[in-house]
């Protein structure tokens, strides 16, 4: 007599049901002003109403609110501008959530081979630069400075200055892998320049690696980079608590 046939068991199938990704607050917010966005036949140059009253409306925090933006600026759906408010720049921004979760799951990666290339442009830099270099740096620095006095994120003068070290490398192939992530690179920049203080931070990491690279000592300049890669790169979106790798699914 054939035996029975054992029952089936969720392991005997391939497995537990993946388990439902995470949805953070901010998140929840970014999908919520796209909705609206899309709603209201918002088109690219149309201004968002203003955060006090976007987070009251919401009902959340202004902080939450920020990374929210932040979130959306980096995917490329609205554009934060010193003294003109957030502007649309997709008409249809789709899926946001999606793109911010994408987002996060590179970050990391970025940040690890930013911080490869980046130090040992830096450190070369020290050895190889020109006169036209330091000038190409010291500019970037003071409109980085002039940009953050007037309120600003400094983010444009940031990425200036971080090209002309490149530029200062004299190392084509360097210079070729930097292009290849410079859009991500980007939206790390985008997400660190955001954070309360950052730029300050940023803009006395970068005058340390100048001073490095003036003084032509290499090594000096690798670390100074290396230092300012990593601070940079703690951003709230991947700190365990604070809407990132860490938090708890909302409710």
């Amino acid at each position: 007599m054939p035996e029975p046939h054992a029952p089936h068991t969720a392991s005997s199938r391939g497995g537990l049901p993946r388990a439902l990704p995470r949805t953070r607050l901010y998140e929840q917010v970014a999908e919520q002003i796209s909705r609206w966005i899309a709603d209201n036949g918002l088109v690219a140059g149309d201004r968002l109403p203003p955060e006090r009253e976007l987070a009251q409306h919401l009902g959340v925090s202004r902080a939450t609110l920020s990374q929210a933006l932040v979130a959306l600026e980096v995917v490329g759906a609205v554009a934060v501008r010193h003294g003109d408010g957030t502007v649309v720049r997709l008409d249809t921004p789709g899926r946001i959530a999606d793109a911010v979760r994408a987002h996060l799951h590179r970050l990391p990666d970025i940040i690890d081979t930013r911080d490869a290339l980046e130090t040992k442009t830096a450190g070369l830099a020290a050895i190889r630069r020109t006169d036209d270099d330091l000038a190409r740096i010291d500019e970037a620095l003071e409109a980085m400075a002039a940009d953050i006095d007037a309120g600003g994120r400094g983010v444009e003068a940031d990425e200036r200055f971080h090209a002309a070290v490149t530029t200062a490398a004299q190392s084509p192939l360097l210079a070729r892998l930097m292009a290849e992530i410079a859009e991500l690179v980007r939206e790390t920049r985008l997400e660190s320049l955001s954070q309360p203080g950052r730029p300050r931070d940023s803009l006395a990491g970068h005058r340390a690696v100048a001073e490095a690279i003036r003084a032509g000592e290499e090594e000096a300049a690798a670390r100074a980079m290396h230092a300012h890669v990593r601070m940079v790169s703690d951003v709230a979106i991947l700190r365990p608590g604070e809407g990132g790798a860490g938090a708890t699914p909302a409710t």
